[in-house]
């Protein structure tokens, strides 16, 4: 069983003490650039909350540690699920509707 989406909301910055708000269940996240909405990630997994945590979502810096990496302003829903196998088939269906629409509007 697939539950609704999240509202959108702002990417965390750790420097800021930001913290992540999603499920720690099964389900489905997706990430955006907040300028532009365009796709930055996208995925169905076990543990929605742990997946955004480990999303590498900043540039690597040329010169390691010393100066700080730009991050992106991005922003993410996401949608709780029963199981990583309802949140595979409903992402699945997702990306069969946008590859439908996206054909149909070239």
């Amino acid at each position: 069983m697939i539950s609704t989406w999240s509202e959108w909301k702002r990417y965390p910055r750790a420097a800021r003490g930001e913290n992540i708000e999603a499920p720690i269940s099964p389900g489905i996240y997706e990430v955006r650039y907040a300028s532009t909405g365009a796709l930055h990630s996208f995925g169905a997994v076990d543990n929605v909350a742990q997946a955004l945590a480990l999303l590498a979502v900043g540039s690597k810096s040329w010169f390691g540690r010393r100066e700080p990496a730009e991050t992106p302003d991005l922003e993410y829903r996401t949608c709780a699920t029963s199981s990583k196998a309802d949140a595979k088939a409903a992402a699945e269906r997702m990306i069969g509707r946008r590859e439908t629409y996206m054909s149909g509007a070239a």
